[in-house]
């Protein structure tokens, strides 16, 4: 069970303050004013479907790039979430598999649909950080890092399937119904929260896919109600999981940027069905992704379960302008 001394900068989590609706966390730079994460989705599965292996190389890219923290897209306890805070899957399926030194920082989480299965009250309990003080979850909140602002949002509760055809499924609704209003007032928070962001770079975090040519393909909702107020606000990238694969896809009519990292464990699924944005990479199988940023510049690096870089991806930013480049490997 990790136990973790955060810095100073981060103490702030215990008097984190809001903004409009949604909890804030102050994260600090690098001494050179740079930043580096990684991104990992669809993980937990105590260890099978590769899982461990993919914990493995993500420790080892983490000592090489010094990151920062660990943006988790969900589903992070398959299959049915977590059954209450003495649930002994947080430990065999967080704390036991990301066990490298590098990977001892603050993971910032979000809630995908298999979680919502589960306790999602028990999830969201500070109880667990006492298990293991990385694991900071919330349905929707802010990581302000001085250039650079993530959005993370609560995307299962837009999904109607999951509350009109669960399919035998139950789902956690507490705190979100009805789901009309909790919807309406997490979109007004968004959007409050992104018009008042003054950082280089805004990016928004969920589970489900805004864009993907994989299994679960686009999330109508999604493009229907959360995807103008992204484009109003000059957004630059969307990341999820939800699709079990490394996805880049481009936006054709703005310069948003949609990343899937939601290789953490079980992929292979075998499906491609292409869409009218421009894809850039896709990778059906396991995986994680690594993001660079300073003031001016992005770079982004997916890797394989092996840790082979499969692709790479850089875009500048002068005068608010993007000026991509891509270098695929």
């Amino acid at each position: 069970m990790a136990q973790i001394l955060l810095p100073l900068s981060l103490l702030s989590l215990l008097f984190s303050v809001a903004l409009a609706d949604l909890t804030r966390i102050e994260h600090s730079l690098k001494n050179d004013g740079s930043l580096s994460i990684l991104v990992i989705g669809d993980w937990g599965r105590k260890g099978t479907y590769n899982q461990s292996l993919v914990a493995e190389q993500m420790g080892k890219v983490g000592k090489e790039l010094d990151i920062d923290f660990v943006i988790s897209t969900g589903d992070n306890f398959y299959e049915n979430g977590l059954t209450g805070v003495d649930d002994k899957a947080f430990e065999q399926s967080f704390s036991d598999i990301y066990t490298s030194d590098s990977l001892q920082k603050p993971w910032y989480t979000v809630l995908g649909n298999h979680d919502y299965r589960g306790d999602v009250i028990a999830q969201l309990s500070p109880a667990l950080q006492k298990l293991d003080s990385r694991f900071i979850c919330m349905r929707s909140f802010i990581v302000n890092s001085e250039i650079v602002e993530f959005f993370l949002v609560d995307t299962t509760p837009f999904v109607m399937k999951y509350w009109t055809t669960p399919e035998g499924q139950h789902y956690d609704w507490r705190d979100v119904e009805p789901r009309d209003t909790y919807i309406s007032n997490l979109l007004q928070d968004l959007n409050n929260a992104l018009q008042a962001s003054s950082a280089n770079w805004k990016i928004v975090v969920g589970h489900h896919t805004m864009r993907s040519v994989s299994e679960h393909r686009d999330t109508a909702e999604l493009l229907k109600h959360m995807l103008p107020i992204l484009k109003k606000n000059s957004v630059d990238f969307y990341v999820n999981g939800h699709d079990h694969c490394l996805e880049h896809i481009s936006s054709t009519d703005s310069p948003l940027q949609y990343f899937t990292s939601g290789g953490g464990s079980k992929a292979w699924r075998g499906t491609y069905i292409p869409n009218s944005d421009k894809l850039r990479f896709f990778y059906d199988g396991q995986g994680f992704m690594s993001l660079k940023l300073t003031k001016s510049d992005a770079d982004v690096i997916f890797y394989d379960v092996a840790g082979r870089e499969l692709y790479k991806w850089s875009m500048a930013k002068i005068n608010q302008g993007h000026l991509p480049s891509i270098v695929a490997m």
